[in-house]
């Protein structure tokens, strides 16, 4: 049976487009000049799809949207704001778009839509490691949450270590994209050479080296999501072709010789400002805006330490230091500490406690915050010897009964020791949890051994 299409849109010469975009899918397509027009249609006949303009005289799409809600609506606007989103999220819109649009874009949501099982439970998305009892954020997982239903890009903005990433996979976990890849590309790990490549794919012969095509991050993320992590890394002219590969939703591969359609939702983060970068003139304003139609904002750790306690609870089950808990002179400490590094510097800080402590009651001299008790970890670390034998200890500085005093020099390199044995002397797992380079590692090491220290180097 032939796929009926409801167009409203009070603007003649875009319901002239919209036909011409909609009718090369085959589909028996119907237009309307308001939403009046559009609701007596559908009254009668109903429709599998309705593409309908926001703004119309008399009744706008999103109330037209509420009294036809079972039915797929995409929502067309050129004057869209973060709060109407929102609303035709809530009401059930299939998709929100920002014109200009590709008419290619258009015609693969439709086709997409038309393709749903629209009575289909969605999954409210499962949080997993998002620990949060603060209501703010709280409030900003449920605006995820609706926005998720959508297609739309979305642009997450925080500093380092704020959990930018976990919330874009909570993002898709809750669309309808979950069945899909998620794919994520950290825009600033890659050599500017290798980006588009990777990005974008190549085929054999396209360069030196490329003996076998290769699909890129946007093909191999195709029906589900691409995360482009660090997005303001990107060089300007590679700015320029990720541009295009948004606005027409295809991709063509290094070497190419036709464009490969896609369909993807694509998720931006980045730690900085970027309309500072704009004005710099070190990012395009035209991305920025394709990019962030639904800008979110992840706060610091800082302005959310009432969260400290049980992020501390999750990440001991998670980790496996089930005896691990934090005295409250712990707590306190925590609560006061910049946390400039947030949420992933204070898992390094409790994976070191949880080592100091031995799985047990964690103390504020466990935590280690100070630079001045932590010492300076490239400086050169004398030996130390077990003030009872004289002897290096391979597990340990601390004699059995305990009565030996350390200094923080000796509870660096205890600290290192025990770190190794829990990763079982992984030096690249055990720099992580240190928070030290696998070199700076490697060097203290090598001064250990060259001082008896019984350990490997």
């Amino acid at each position: 049976m032939e796929k009926r299409i409801v167009v409203a849109d009070d603007d003649p010469t875009m319901r002239s487009a919209l036909r011409e975009a909609l009718v090369g899918l085959a589909y028996s397509v119907s237009l309307f000049p308001d939403g009046e027009e559009a609701e007596r249609h559908l009254k009668q006949f109903g429709a599998d799809v309705v593409v309908s303009d926001v703004r119309m005289p008399g009744l706008s799409g999103i109330e037209l949207l509420k009294r036809f809600q079972p039915i797929p609506f995409i929502l067309i606007s050129g004057f869209a704001t973060v709060p109407q989103a929102v609303e035709a999220m809530k009401f059930g819109a299939y998709d929100f778009v920002v014109k200009p649009f590709s008419y290619r874009e258009l015609a693969s949501l439709v086709e997409a839509a038309v393709a749903r099982d629209r009575g289909a439970p969605t999954s409210d998305g499962d949080d997993g490691e998002f620990v949060t009892e603060q209501p703010r954020m709280r409030a900003l997982l449920e605006f995820a949450r609706q926005v998720a239903k959508s297609h739309a890009s979305i642009l997450i903005q925080g500093e380092s270590g704020t959990g930018k990433e976990l919330l874009a996979r909570y993002i898709h976990a809750s669309s309808r994209r979950r069945g899909g890849p998620f794919v994520a590309v950290n825009c600033a790990a890659l050599p500017e050479g290798l980006l588009e490549s990777e990005l974008f794919g190549y085929e054999r012969g396209a360069f030196t080296g490329a003996v076998n095509s290769k699909a890129g991050k946007f093909e191999l993320a195709h029906t589900g999501t691409l995360l482009l992590d660090e997005v303001s890394e990107l060089p300007l002219p590679l700015q320029a072709k990720l541009l295009r590969v948004l606005q027409e939703r295809e991709v063509d591969r290094v070497g190419g010789k036709k464009p490969q359609p896609i369909d993807i939702r694509v998720i931006a983060t980045a730690n900085c400002e970027l309309r500072e970068m704009i004005r710099a003139g070190s990012f395009r304003e035209d991305l920025y805006y394709r990019l962030n139609v639904v800008p979110l904002r992840l706060f610091p750790l800082r302005e959310r330490i009432d969260d400290i306690e049980p992020l501390a609870r999750a990440f001991f089950a998670r980790r496996g230091y089930p005896g691990a808990t934090l005295s409250q002179s712990a707590i306190d400490q925590l609560k006061i500490n910049a946390w400039r590094g947030n949420v992933r510097e204070l898992f390094n800080v409790l994976e070191r406690a949880a080592i100091m402590a031995q799985d047990g009651a964690i103390e504020p001299e466990h935590l280690l915050l100070d630079d001045d008790q932590i010492g300076h970890w490239n400086d050169s670390v004398p030996g130390a010897r077990d003030e009872t034998s004289g002897q290096f200890s391979r597990t340990g500085l601390v004699p059995e009964n305990g009565a030996a005093r350390l200094s923080v020099r000796q509870m660096e390199q205890q600290l290192i020791f025990k770190t190794l044995q829990q990763v079982n002397n992984n030096r690249t797992s055990a720099a992580k949890i240190l928070g030290i380079s696998v070199r700076t590692l490697r060097n203290k090491l090598k001064i250990y051994r060259e001082q008896q220290c019984g350990v490997e180097a």
